[in-house]
């Protein structure tokens, strides 16, 4: 019996079979038993042969309300569909939408345990070892309702969370957000005098730094931050004079090029709210949103012209009031939502298939995960 062997008395394959096979909330324990075991969790090949042997999966986190605190329902914020009350406890929760399967990871530190209130959130990876990991960036102390700067960064390795470096410049709320490329882009919003924002960033969760980018053409004031074909796609939003009224354009920011794009008219209708906008990063530049009830769709979302949404399929009634869209690489939609504002949330799971109608497969979230999701994204784990 060898002292290096990964599991005494197992040819190495075999032992490396069993590794990748565990669960992502038993890697922080797997990585404590031994050098060995370490070495091997924390390797570029461990992620390699998961995703080889279709052992990696995608999963939706989420920053959800614990429902026994949640009962009085939210107040409405100024776009009225955001969520959240004062009081309120936000925590992280993946979703794995093919087995229905919720788990909450561990609690924050600090007085509340909560996550910020209107923060967002984005999946990285990053490292020689490909490390997946959460950033949690900005929102509302939960206790004060004050904007803050905080970034929390979860890493699945270690199973811990911990503080990033604050977000430079003014304290924006309702910013637009999204992970391309190992790093975290912000942009617009609005600061504490509620001046729309043209500003963006860049954090490098490696290098725990913040960046500054080329400003955007346009304040844009609550836009949606979207990966897209391996650009920083912000849509809508609205500038200062506006105040509510979200405008149609977007813009995108090639990391590659370090440029902006020129702004697209017509991207989204005027007036639309893009909360629900969504996108598969790794599925080309293929789009998703709800209108008037429905999904719709389109493709070719990084062009010069603009391109039309199509109908998809009615959103079932006990999900309207969508509070997140998220776009599986295999082409499922899953819609998180519940009938009204304060309800219990329901997740559907719709899949186009070729010569067959677009159907939804519902499944309930259990009592104890029906809180307010107030934001989410896609990872792969």
């Amino acid at each position: 019996m060898g002292y290096n062997e990964l599991i005494p008395g197992l040819p190495e394959e075999v032992a490396r079979e069993c590794l990748i096979r565990v669960g992502f909330d038993q890697l922080p324990a797997v990585r404590r038993i031994s050098r060995q075991w370490k070495a091997e969790v924390e390797s570029p090949a461990y992620n390699r042969l998961r995703k080889a042997e279709g052992l990696a999966r995608p999963a939706l986190a989420l920053v959800q309300a614990r429902r026994e605190l949640a009962e009085a329902g939210p107040a409405a914020d100024k776009q009225s569909s955001a969520g959240g009350v004062p009081g309120n406890s936000y925590r992280m929760v993946l979703l794995d939408p093919a087995e229905g399967r919720w788990t909450p990871l561990p609690e924050v530190g600090g007085a509340s345990g909560s996550l910020p209130l209107f923060c967002q959130v984005a999946a990285v990876d990053g490292g020689v070892e490909g490390r997946k990991r959460l950033v949690v960036v900005g929102g509302w102390d939960p206790e004060t309702w004050a904007p803050t700067d905080s970034v929390l960064v979860y890493d699945f390795l270690t199973g811990a969370w911990r503080r990033g470096a604050a977000m430079p410049g003014p304290r924006r709320s309702f910013f637009a957000c999204a992970a391309v490329g190992g790093k975290v882009f912000v942009a617009g919003g609005h600061d504490e005098e509620k001046n729309a924002l043209r500003s963006a960033l860049a954090y490098d969760p490696d290098a725990d730094a913040w960046a500054a980018l080329p400003d955007m053409a346009e304040e844009r004031d609550a836009p949606r931050g979207l990966c897209v074909d391996g650009k920083f796609l912000v849509v809508g939003g609205y500038p200062t004079p506006a105040q509510g009224r979200f405008v149609g354009s977007a813009e995108w920011f090639d990391p590659a090029t370090s440029t902006w794009s020129a702004v697209q008219e017509g991207f989204v209708d005027d007036g639309a709210f893009p909360r629900t906008c969504s996108a598969a990063p790794e599925a080309g530049d293929r789009m998703y949103m709800l209108r008037d009830g429905h999904l719709v769709a389109r493709h070719g979302a990084i062009s010069s012209a603009p391109a039309a949404w199509r109908p998809v399929a009615p959103v079932p009634e006990d999900a309207r009031t969508a509070a997140a869209v998220s776009v599986i690489p295999d082409g499922r939609v899953v819609v998180i939502g519940s009938d009204c504002h304060g309800g219990d949330q329901t997740v559907y799971t719709l899949r186009e298939e070729a010569g067959k109608p677009a159907s939804w497969a519902r499944a309930p979230a259990p009592p104890e995960f029906s809180g307010h999701v107030q934001a989410a994204c896609l990872l792969e784990i």
